[in-house]
């Protein structure tokens, strides 16, 4: 029996989205259109890092999720000035910045977090439902726990004061190292209605910090985005296949050299793939912070020959993203949702695993043999796992292609249970996300 009925009308979906994050962008698409279907008459809108973007992108009204989305404060390089002086003083210095945050910073902080929470407050006004959607929203390793977990709590404690219901929608958890992230976290999922998860491996991870009302696990909410895999003709070895290759910078290791050699080792491979005469091209699904990646790569692979074709796309959108990777023969990606998207298109993939998220879904996908580990990947290994993925291809486009209908089907019966189709109701199809039906 779902906890939500058909008579709400006024839904919010909030997801850390809006920075280029085209897995995010996916995911508020999937869980936007099935909603749409299943309830044509609610009001939905959404919350996010970027709310000018999200509504260019999904046509519906958006809010920022906090206080500084987008909206840098005035005055920064003056501050910053200012601040350099301070630190040239040995002595006066901390005591200058001490005065500075007792005076000044906590408490405009102070008064500009109230603010925009009493605006919040009069925005969820009627709300009925507020549905965290996206993978990886119950995590602290982005800015630590006052980031995330701390925000997620704010606005589920902002919805239940106003009556409303909430919903976390096959969410990725972890990691949560520190006390107040597994406290924010535990307190928010406490006080939802229904909480699934995306993967076995985030559902014990928040068993573990004390979370023990029921939960299930579903795959991820971009195994739902509506749009028509296109029909691949057999293969053939006459001509070599297109490579995608998706580099990510690794910023969370704080670790320049980590980023440098994940480079070299793709420059190399796909030096050494480019003169098998396959085409190449270098993409990603995070736009546009991974531009810079992808250049540094593309120089890295120049350097270690002309291969016979090279191409750098810039990518502004989920279909644009669609088309580039439809002509693709294999994928070589870094990102969680680069994954996702290939299995959905049924393209063979080999992941360098930045986060046990990724080396999680390759091994739900029966892909772990195909899955390599950002620290210690070489050039060699990739070599050597992508001749093997190009000996199992016909296998390995099977297993995608029942795993990722099954995965669908699956969804499918969560999204009707979960937000039960109003009877008698002639909702529209859902947009059918446009990819080629050609190669």
């Amino acid at each position: 029996m779902s906890p939500f009925s058909p008579r709400y009308s006024r839904i919010a979906l909030l997801e850390h989205a809006g920075y280029g994050n085209l897995g995010d962008d996916a995911t508020v698409s999937s869980v936007l259109q099935h909603l749409q279907r299943r309830w044509p008459h609610a009001c939905i809108s959404a919350i996010t890092l970027n709310p000018l973007d999200t509504s260019e992108r999904h046509g519906i009204p958006a809010w920022p999720i906090h206080r500084d989305c987008k909206h840098p404060p005035s005055g920064a390089a003056p501050v910053s000035r200012i601040k350099s002086s301070w630190r040239r003083h040995r002595f006066w210095g901390p005591f200058l910045r001490l005065c500075w945050r007792s005076l000044v910073r906590y408490p405009r902080n102070l008064v500009r977090e109230s603010l925009f929470l009493a605006r919040s407050f009069r925005a969820l006004q009627s709300l009925d439902m507020l549905v965290i959607c996206g993978g990886g929203q119950l995590r602290d390793n982005a800015a630590g726990p006052y980031a995330f977990p701390l925000t997620i709590l704010k606005w589920v404690l902002l919805a239940r004061s106003r009556g409303a219901e909430c919903c976390f929608l096959n969410v990725g958890a972890g990691p949560l190292r520190t006390r107040s992230s597994r406290l924010f976290v535990r307190t928010a999922l406490q006080l939802s209605s229904y909480t699934s998860f995306r993967d076995e491996s985030s559902r014990r991870l928040i068993q573990q910090i004390g979370y023990r009302k029921d939960s299930t696990v579903h795959a991820d909410c971009v195994y739902a985005l509506p749009f028509r895999v296109p029909a691949r003709p057999s293969a053939t070895h006459a001509i070599p296949g297109t490579v995608g290759i998706s580099p990510m910078r690794v910023y969370w290791d704080r670790d320049p050299r980590v980023y440098a050699r994940l480079i070299q080792e793709l420059g190399k491979f796909g030096a050494r793939v480019g003169k098998q005469d396959h085409p190449l091209c270098l993409f990603s699904s995070e736009v546009p912070s991974d531009y810079e990646p992808i250049d540094d790569l593309h120089a890295a692979i120049l350097s270690g020959g002309t291969p016979s074709s090279i191409r750098c796309p810039r990518i502004a959108g989920v279909d644009g993203l669609l088309q580039q990777m439809s002509g693709m023969e294999y994928v070589v990606t870094c990102r969680f949702h680069g994954v996702v998207f290939a299995h959905l298109l049924q393209i063979p993939v080999l992941a360098v695993s930045h986060h046990p998220k990724v080396s999680t879904l390759m091994n739900d996908l029966g892909l772990s043999d195909y899955c390599l580990d950002v620290h210690t990947v070489t050039a060699k290994d990739l070599m050597q796992s992508f001749t093997r993925l190009q000996e199992n291809q016909a296998a390995v486009r099977q297993q995608m292609r029942e795993l990722a209908l099954s995965y669908r089907a699956d969804l499918m019966h969560q999204f009707d249970t979960l937000f039960p189709p109003v009877i008698g109701s002639h909702a529209s199809e859902p947009r059918m996300h446009s990819v080629p039906v050609s190669f």
